[in-house]
């Protein structure tokens, strides 16, 4: 998982160069109204991040295969008003949950990162392919929020 880790640690430091850069104006622009500003992305990069942390401990002591519950996305953006938030405080926030998982994601042993989920298609994987997933998941959005820089 050393990978892993050093990908998501590359990704925080990305993330952190470049918000900087987007303006205020961008941050807050939605391309039309059912689109998540660049803001709300952050946001939900959080929200994102707290699931996730919550899956990657809670499977270390439920029972196998652990069953990933969804979160309602579009749901917990808008309950989170991340579009008139603080952008200071949702990246601080952001960063904090990612440096968290960073460590949880360290702990992990071959044994741990066997453990089985079973995802919402019933389907059976494992902790290392969510971890993976995560970190996808969060390039995806970064680059999103990043295109037009």
């Amino acid at each position: 998982m050393k990978e892993a880790v050093n990908k998501l640690e590359g990704l925080i430091k990305w993330g952190l160069e470049y918000i900087p850069q987007v303006s205020n104006f961008e941050w807050t622009q939605k391309s039309s109204p059912k689109k998540w500003s660049k803001k709300e992305i952050l946001g939900h990069l959080v929200d994102s991040g707290i699931n996730n942390l919550q899956r990657f401990t809670e499977i270390q002591t439920e029972n196998k295969p652990y069953r990933i519950r969804l979160y309602k996305q579009d749901e917990l953006v808008k309950a989170n008003d991340y579009q008139h938030a603080d952008l200071n405080e949702i990246t601080d926030f952001w960063l904090a949950i990612n440096n968290r998982i960073c460590y949880v994601i360290r702990q992990q042993t071959e044994e741990t990162l066997n453990y089985e989920i079973e995802l919402d298609s019933g389907e059976i994987s494992d902790l290392r392919f969510l971890i993976n997933d995560y970190i996808n998941h969060l390039e995806h959005h970064l680059n999103q929020i990043f295109k037009t820089i």
